[in-house]
């Protein structure tokens, strides 16, 4: 029986993501979110799990990365593409309608990243590209900012549509990179070896004191996923470029 109890916690990371896609064509972002995390969540137990009772099976590995294109790819994509319908510009384009279906390109290049992460045995303690729960939980984050919530001060629309296109591709491009991304693995708990993991989490909570205080909501967790993006290159560059 003990053998099933991850791929039942996988399937519960499948199910949280087909509800947040169906919470995404209903334009409730705040709920998409909630089941993107939710998601996430059960994604980081089904592993754990599998560890801790020592069981482990191809069909698991498979379902885990249909879940995860799912809730992280599929989800998110559909987070964008209802995005870029509310504010798109070009209402009286006969080819209008086709327009916002590019944001469904998050679902091809999140499946290209897990089947790479995958097959990559340089991931072991580290990323190379951005990993889709961070890349889902950007767009879901946002979306709930922008749409959800009156804590932010609402930018033109047409400003609004041509930096989620613009997004959309840079975090196409991003997933499937050759950039280093630290992961959140610790092993040891000196300061020393750990300083980039400890300058992120430090400067996250900043983020989320000062989200909470100003009351602009979710978007902390937007302006986290931007500055782990920011100090993985950061520190990539420092470690191409040592000093001498």
């Amino acid at each position: 029986m003990k053998r099933h109890i991850p791929n039942i916690i996988t399937s519960c990371n499948l199910l949280s993501g087909s509800l947040a896609v169906g919470a995404a064509f209903q334009q409730s972002f705040s709920l998409a979110l909630g089941f993107i995390v939710l998601g996430a969540v059960f994604d980081f137990f089904d592993g754990f799990t599998a560890r801790l009772l020592g069981v482990s099976s191809p069909i698991g590995k498979e379902l885990d990365s249909l879940a995860d294109v799912v809730t992280f790819g599929l989800a998110p994509a559909t987070l964008v593409v209802q995005m870029l319908a509310i504010t798109m510009p070009f209402a009286e384009s006969p080819l209008a309608t086709l327009i916002p279906y590019g944001g469904f390109l998050i679902v091809a290049f999140s499946a290209y990243r897990l089947a790479k992460y995958n097959l990559d045995t340089r991931q072991t303690h580290s990323f190379i590209g951005l990993p889709t729960p961070a890349n889902a939980l950007f767009w879901a984050s946002l979306g709930v900012s922008l749409f959800d919530s009156d804590a932010v001060t609402v930018l033109p629309r047409e400003v609004i549509f041509w930096l989620i296109a613009a997004g959309t591709l840079l975090s196409c491009w991003i997933l499937i990179s050759e950039i280093p991304m630290f992961a959140l693995k610790f092993k040891s708990f000196g300061w020393r070896e750990n300083v980039v993991r400890y300058s992120f989490l430090i400067a996250s909570l900043a983020i989320l004191i000062f989200c909470f205080l100003t009351n602009v909501g979710v978007l902390g967790i937007a302006a986290i996923i931007l500055l782990y993006v920011f100090v993985s290159l950061l520190s990539s560059q420092k470690s191409t470029h040592p000093a001498y």
